[in-house]
């Protein structure tokens, strides 16, 4: 089927840089927008490092979130697992005293025992376990997480599963884990503000920067089902789906 030379211009930002952990690409220019929660992990982080004499930041991506906390505590390291990240993370943050460590698995950290008072986990995976060893007594540990049923109505406009490894991971699992490894909550939500695409080309290069949502994306697979999504954008004016986040703050005992 012959596309429209609008829909073959918006799909082209597949081949647009995407780097660290920055959207302003498509949130910057208003093509896709997010509803507001309840809460604000910034403002939360904010107040803890005032408080905190060390530090970790897990998955800090290219540091940008973390660089705009300062002033920071005397000890601060951060972690990353997508290699290229690192590279620009360590750009970022290592002028301004912070380690970076690049890190392939949840369970083995290289960090000491009580090692922090304060560990910031923003949209990263994490091993309570491993988060229990490295924290001190009465640390605090905040984190913000993206839960299995995020963005679910991308997955179904192009006929893709949710992924089945992570569909239940919710705060109810969360908090469940995290109580059973010696931590007391202090706080927790969960919510579902809307995420809005205003035009197709913010949704491919909103796919291309997370490649869990659909493992197997790309526009020749997809075009079709892309074609239908902008035809339906062409007549709405938008196209709205769910995102799935939940905050914890916890502290050891």
């Amino acid at each position: 089927m012959r596309r429209d030379s609008e829909f073959l211009s918006y799909v082209n930002d597949i081949n647009r840089q995407f780097s660290g952990w920055d959207f302003s690409f498509i949130s910057g220019t208003g093509r896709k927008r997010s509803g507001l929660l309840s809460w604000s992990y910034g403002s939360m982080a904010r107040q803890l490092i005032q408080r905190a004499d060390s530090m970790l930041d897990m998955g800090t991506g290219g540091g940008e979130f973390l660089s705009m906390l300062r002033p920071l505590p005397r000890t601060v390291y951060a972690t990353e697992a997508y290699k290229p990240n690192v590279k620009l993370a360590k750009e970022n943050l290592e002028p301004l005293g912070i380690k970076v460590e690049l890190i392939e698995e949840d369970s083995d950290l290289p960090f000491k025992e009580n090692q922090f008072d304060l560990i910031l986990n923003q949209h990263e995976s994490y091993s309570p376990e491993e988060v229990r060893r490295i924290i001190r007594q009465d640390g605090i540990f905040l984190t913000q997480q993206v839960g299995g049923l995020d963005c679910k109505e991308i997955n179904k406009a192009l006929g893709v599963s949710l992924n089945t490894e992570f569909e239940n991971w919710d705060l109810k699992e969360a908090l469940k884990e995290i109580k059973k490894n010696h931590f007391q909550v202090l706080y927790s939500k969960e919510e579902f503000p809307i995420q809005r695409f205003y035009d197709v080309g913010a949704l491919v290069y909103y796919l291309k920067a997370i490649p869990w949502q659909i493992p197997d994306f790309s526009i020749q697979k997809y075009e079709e089902k892309l074609y239908e999504i902008h035809q339906h954008i062409q007549s709405r004016g938008f196209f709205d789906v769910k995102q799935h986040r939940f905050i914890i703050e916890a502290k050891a005992f």
